[in-house]
C-alpha cells in the first residue's frame, strides 16, 4: 500500500511563508517524479509544482513561479514546498502526487494530474489578508 502524508499547512498571514513536507512509505519512492497540486473551495484542481526524479527538472505554475520551490530528499522519501509571499488566492488545499516514473517522458506531463498515479490526503493552507 502507498502512501503519500503531506504536512506542515496552517494558517498565515498574507506576505508570509509556508514549507509543506510529502513523506511517501509503501514503496521506494527513492527517484519518482512528484508534484504538488491544489484545490480552492468551488473550483477544480490546479497544478503547482513538479520535480523529476533526480531533481534535475522543475516545473511551475505561472501563478507561483519566483514565489514557491518545489525540492526533495530521495534519502528521506520526501518532496517539499516553500511557499513564499503568500497570497490570500493561495489559499486552497494541496495535495502531493507522486508518479511510478523518476522523469516526464513529455515536459506537459508534468502539469496533468491524470499522469499521477499516488496521491495524498491534501493539507489545508489558509491565507489571510
Amino acid at each position: 500500500q502507498v502512501q503519500l502524508v503531506e504536512s506542515g499547512g496552517g494558517l498565515v498571514q498574507a506576505g508570509g511563508s509556508l514549507r509543506l513536507s510529502c513523506a511517501a512509505s509503501g514503496r521506494t519512492f527513492s527517484s519518482n517524479a512528484m508534484g504538488w497540486f491544489r484545490q480552492a473551495p468551488g473550483k477544480e484542481r490546479e497544478f503547482v509544482a513538479a520535480i523529476t526524479g533526480s531533481g534535475s527538472s522543475t516545473y511551475y505554475a505561472d501563478s507561483v513561479k519566483g514565489l514557491f520551490t518545489i525540492s526533495g530528499d530521495n534519502a528521506k522519501n520526501t518532496v517539499y514546498l516553500q511557499m513564499n509571499s503568500l497570497k490570500p488566492e493561495d489559499t486552497a488545499v494541496y495535495y502531493c502526487a507522486a508518479t511510478t516514473g523518476t522523469y516526464y517522458t513529455r515536459s506537459y506531463y508534468a502539469y496533468s494530474a491524470s499522469r499521477y498515479d499516488y496521491w495524498g490526503q491534501g493539507t489545508q493552507v489558509t491565507v489571510s489578508s
